[in-house]
């Protein structure tokens, strides 16, 4: 660590107006930027939704072409085609061409987007390339529209992202504003894709923004409301799920929940392991990876001939078996086919997302034991299985449970819902130390933990933990008279690098380190100087009342290791110091908090 004499820092008198005093520190650090990344927050989520409606007249054309052989932009499903065993060379053909884009436009294109998002959040200062905003809906909607069992959020949040953070590279931000930006872009695009602006900014929260605070909520809540907003003439009006209402859910059905919960996280671990046990097997294979989502799309279609709805998005197969339509033998046979076919897609790195996939596994779990349960309808449990599974594999409970309640408008089901989406990440969370979205980053080198809580530094206040017991010593002392009084071992001062310097009224006016020391010794005339001319006078101080957090900051900020503490009225009055040890302290302190049982 530097000393402060190397760095020209503000004297106690300036350090009062430089930092606020503590009438003015409030519950959040949130200025009036926030309305300034509100604005451009509104613009990104009006350009997301006009986004988020070219992806999907995207897929419902090419579905129309490769599948129908007509030219239409209509609400179309795989099924009902007329191609017999032909029907394999479609989804060959879209991977084919998704591999080609892959591997000479961007590789970033590859995967369901979310993890790819995230990345760019946490390692990439928030920055997307333009290739990728321009490849990423394109290659998603050739892929699910040939057939890919995905669905079109994952695309789109990465879509919305890249757009914000193209925006965002416009202007002068800080990676912590560009991020704000990206996380609005990919919230508005879910949000219009399927009119569920709440769910939208929960999993922004839970998933992408990596802190709860105004200045990034705002703003992402902001744009999603827009896109909900102007959904309605590009998309149409919510739900895309209605069911009829259900009744308030008894002590009894809410047991059911939470054992459907269970079940569905016990299934959402055995999905993780699954795509990556296929990447695994893909990652073996002697050849070029732009050519696996080609040899994965051969099982797809055959998957596809067997069961025809497990290709495409399935929002038609959701809200069948959401109004409990698809029971039986049937119902158990589409949830392990979309599992095999899915989760060998997403191995083989083609484009594509995993929420819809998870909805209708959810839901096919739900009715698959709704006949064992002696409360209730296949719908209801359909709808818990499908939030369990998304909350489960996610690990974003609070964003399934309101993304099942917006999607069906069944407002009654909130406990029920609650209650699987908790249990199912009960089971996660204990069973796996990471989720299907951060076990790609973890694969790539890079550990995320999804754990949010308040800083420490940011609660505590210097003078709960600053060292009260210093040592001074007068401006008027040799160095070498220091420097015997060290070398004799004196403990007042060989416990610290730093001594605080005082004038014969004991105020402060200066502080000596160690390496202040070394470098004055060394010059020719080192029997004359004094301690004052060879330390700093020039001080960076803190006070008693300030953040942790803010006195961390000044030290980083001037690569020192130590700070005076003193009177905020009076700035040369001594009321401690404040080093690493006493920092570290804090920490240990909140570390025993955690760790350390004991009777209360």
């Amino acid at each position: 660590m530097t000393s402060a004499s190397e760095f020209p820092a503000a004297s106690p008198q300036a350090a009062t107006s430089t930092y606020s005093a503590p009438d003015v520190l409030g519950d959040f650090r949130t200025n009036r930027r926030v309305l300034l990344l509100s604005g451009m927050a509104l613009i990104i989520g009006a350009v997301s939704s006009v986004v988020a409606w070219v992806l999907l007249w995207m897929i419902a054309t090419i579905t129309n072409l490769a599948f129908h052989q007509k030219w239409s932009s209509a609400a179309a499903v795989p099924e009902g085609h007329h191609l017999g065993w032909w029907v394999v060379l479609v989804p060959v053909t879209g991977a084919l061409i998704i591999g080609l884009m892959a591997r000479y436009g961007s590789e970033k294109i590859r995967g369901h987007g979310i993890p790819e998002a995230i990345e760019a959040i946490l390692l990439g200062r928030s920055i997307i390339q333009l290739k990728v905003a321009l490849l990423k809906p394109l290659s998603a909607a050739i892929s699910i529209g040939t057939g890919g069992p995905f669905g079109a959020e994952g695309p789109i949040i990465m879509t919305g992202g890249a757009l914000g953070s193209l925006f965002a590279q416009r202007f002068h931000l800080s990676a912590a504003e560009r991020k704000t930006l990206l996380v609005a872009g990919a919230a508005a695009g879910m949000s219009a894709v399927f009119a569920t602006p709440v769910a939208a900014v929960l999993l922004a929260v839970e998933l992408l923004l990596f802190e709860w605070k105004p200045r990034s909520f705002i703003p992402v809540a902001s744009a999603s409301i827009l896109a909900s907003v102007l959904r309605i003439p590009l998309l149409g009006n919510g739900p895309i799920f209605p069911v009829p209402l259900h009744a308030p859910a008894t002590g009894t059905e809410l047991m059911f929940a939470a054992a459907i919960g269970l079940l569905a996280g016990f299934g959402s671990g055995l999905l993780t392991l699954l795509v990556y046990a296929f990447e695994d097997a893909f990652q073996k294979l002697p050849i070029h990876w732009m050519w696996w989502p080609a040899i994965g799309a051969v099982l797809i279609g055959i998957g596809g001939i067997i069961e025809p709805r497990v290709l495409g998005v399935g929002y038609e197969t959701i809200h069948s078996l959401l109004r409990g339509e698809i029971v039986g033998s049937a119902v158990l046979g589409l949830m392990v086919a979309k599992a095999l076919v899915w989760s060998l897609a997403l191995g083989s790195g083609t484009s594509g997302g995993v929420l819809a996939p998870l909805l209708i596994m959810g839901c096919a779990l739900g009715a698959c034991v709704s006949p064992f349960i002696p409360v209730g309808d296949a719908g209801l449990w359909a709808c818990i299985g499908m939030a369990a599974m998304m909350g489960g594999t996610m690990r974003s409970p609070l964003t399934a449970m309101v993304f099942a309640v917006e999607l069906t408008r069944d407002f009654n089901l909130f406990p029920a819902l609650m209650t699987g989406s908790v249990a199912a990440l009960l089971v996660t969370v204990l069973l796996m130390r990471r989720s299907i979205l951060t076990e790609k980053l973890d694969r790539r080198g890079h550990h995320i933990t999804r754990e949010y809580s308040i800083d420490l530094f940011e609660l505590a206040r210097v003078g709960e933990v600053m060292d009260k017991t210093f040592a001074t010593i007068p401006e008027t002392m040799k160095l070498t008279e220091l420097s015997d009084l060290i070398a004799s071992g004196d403990p007042k001062l060989t416990r610290r690098q730093g001594t605080l310097l005082v004038d014969g009224n004991g105020k402060l006016t200066g502080i000596i380190t160690r390496g202040d020391m070394v470098r004055a010794l060394r010059q020719p005339d080192a029997e004359s100087i004094l301690v004052r001319e060879a330390g700093s006078t020039d001080l960076t101080v803190t006070y008693t009342d300030e953040p942790l957090h803010d006195a961390l900051t000044k030290m980083l900020s001037r690569d020192i290791g130590r700070l005076p503490v003193v009177d905020r009225a009076e700035p040369n009055e001594l009321r401690g110091y404040l080093g690493r040890a006493a920092i570290l302290s804090a920490r240990m302190h909140l570390h025993g908090e955690e760790h350390l049982r004991q009777k209360g």
